[in-house]
């Protein structure tokens, strides 16, 4: 089965669940993502250890950013880091310069899909950091 079929079936699954920080969010987003391609958890130590936007936010200070922890879980899978997404690549995108404006995103082939409180969209933004876990 191609990436983009692979993809659009897992979006569609993924955008169905609920919304539950912890679990279902746009860090989890991409945990799921690796699962479903047959990766172990990839953030099994984060699933969670926290219910709350606001929990979310505070390991990610903890970290230094977002990148830098989707770097430290992308490695436990042999993630590979990419110059330029791919489909099926994902990342975190958004502002460099404010933690509290970086998303977790997996790149469709055209554009990054984030999954936001009520479902997946597509949003523009900055690539911070692209890894390869297809």
């Amino acid at each position: 089965m191609s990436v983009e079929r692979t993809l659009a079936e897992f979006l569609r699954a993924y955008g169905e669940k609920p919304w539950r920080p912890g679990q279902v969010d746009c860090c989890m987003f991409l945990a799921a993502w690796a699962i479903w391609l047959g990766h172990p958890d990839p953030a099994a130590h984060l699933r969670g250890t926290y219910s709350s936007e606001e929990g979310f936010r505070a390991i990610i200070e903890q970290t230094g950013d977002m990148t830098v922890l989707v770097d430290s879980c992308a490695s436990l899978i042999r993630g590979e880091r990419l110059q330029r997404p791919v489909c099926g690549a994902i990342g975190v995108i958004g502002s460099a310069a404010n933690i509290h404006r970086q998303f977790g995103a997996i790149h469709d082939g055209e554009r990054w899909q984030v999954r936001f409180k009520n479902g997946i969209g597509p949003m523009t933004a900055q690539s911070l950091g692209v890894w390869s876990i297809a």
